[in-house]
């Protein structure tokens, strides 16, 4: 029997992300298709909608019964920690876009595992394999197209001027772990650039001696007043909604600029902003440590690493951790083709993220000005 069909689910967490024991040919799909097929009907889950699509499509595929359901990142976290401690597991995939608190509440304590494909393995992005990123999202600095001819912002730094007090909608930094990620990867990985920007802008160097340039950065923003919604649509609505006469920069998930054909909506990418664009998140693809369909499991998470199985999410300008799968040309943002413009997250400090989350939100709320 092939060595990766068949395992106990306790043992599957033996074969856990890093594909350097895992050689692509000692893998064989068509006996994998073979098990998963003989196991019970497959639950996975998402924050995106997508996911309905994706399990359909699956099923179609292989012959593998399979749901997809919409659920939030916060609450499949909590699912598969309670269904795993209960030892009465239904969810069997999640691919969960909140990587840092994955990997702090899940992975240490036996709820999930992560599989690599061995014969994927070498042509995933290095870093992205320990666990395995499905998917990166971005989020990016938008404005109105029918009052601007092009994006009104050029430096990140100008949007904590007077000029756009009140004018930038996002989503709340108190409610949203994601941008807390952000603040915190920006300060690790990006901080001399944030720098650099702020000399450009400014003309003048930034002082970093007693706070970073990203502190600064966020304090000035949150103490110019942005205004703040519970979602992404809010966002895009402030921003994109035609008709208006007074203008706003937004920062949402690339995938509402879906909104332009179904809302009449006037995004438009800010592709030329200093230091980034904006940035990007990771979805994780988890299986649950005591699912009773491991191989079926293990099949779709081969399924959605392929463009095939991806096409769902990559049509919303989400991107595959495998490096040979290309956004579409026709994606509605066009961010595939400023893609390096973004500051892309890295999994290397995830768990600095998570642990530093509280930090920048006491910071975020005694700076921010309703």
């Amino acid at each position: 029997m092939n060595t990766l069909i068949g395992r106990s689910t306790t043992a599957l967490a033996l074969c856990i992300a890093s594909a350097a024991g895992a050689q692509a040919e000692d893998f064989n799909l068509d006996a994998l298709i073979e098990a998963a097929r003989a196991e019970p009907p497959l639950a996975v889950f998402d924050s995106t909608g997508k996911i309905t699509t994706m399990a359909e499509n699956f099923s179609a595929k292989y012959g593998v019964e399979a749901v997809g359901q919409k659920v939030k990142a916060h609450a499949q976290l909590e699912m598969m920690a309670r269904e795993a401690q209960a030892g009465n597991v239904q969810g069997d995939v999640s691919i969960i876009s909140d990587a840092p608190a994955a990997i702090a509440e899940l992975l240490p304590n036996g709820f999930a595992v992560s599989w690599v494909p061995p014969d994927l393995a070498d042509v995933i992005v290095p870093g992205y394999r320990d666990p395995l990123v499905v998917v990166t999202m971005a989020n990016v600095w938008t404005y109105n197209t029918e009052l601007y001819d092009s994006c009104p912002v050029s430096n990140l730094w100008e949007m904590t001027q007077s000029e756009w007090r009140g004018k930038v909608a996002m989503q709340d930094p108190l409610n949203k772990s994601v941008y807390t990620d952000w603040f915190n990867q920006m300060q690790t990985y990006g901080d001399d650039a944030l720098a650099e920007a702020y000399k450009e802008f400014f003309g003048q160097e930034i002082d970093r001696s007693s706070r970073s340039a990203t502190e600064q950065w966020v304090a000035m923003l949150a103490a110019n007043a942005p205004l703040l919604g519970g979602s992404d649509s809010n966002a895009a609505e402030a921003v994109g909604a035609p008709g208006q006469s007074e203008g706003f920069m937004g920062l949402m998930s690339s995938a509402k600029y879906r909104d332009n054909a179904d809302s009449d909506f006037k995004l438009g990418l800010c592709a030329d902003i200093k230091p980034w664009i904006g940035f990007t998140n990771a979805g994780v693809g988890l299986i649950a440590a005591g699912s009773d369909s491991p191989n079926a499991a293990k099949l779709f998470i081969h399924y959605v690493m392929t463009a095939e199985g991806i096409a769902p999410q990559a049509d919303d300008g989400k991107r595959s951790a495998n490096t040979q799968v290309d956004l579409p040309a026709d994606e509605p943002s066009g961010i595939g083709a400023v893609w390096d413009r973004l500051l892309t997250y890295e999994m290397a400090s995830a768990a600095d993220d998570y642990e530093t989350r509280q930090d920048w939100q006491d910071f975020w709320r005694v700076h921010y000005d309703r």
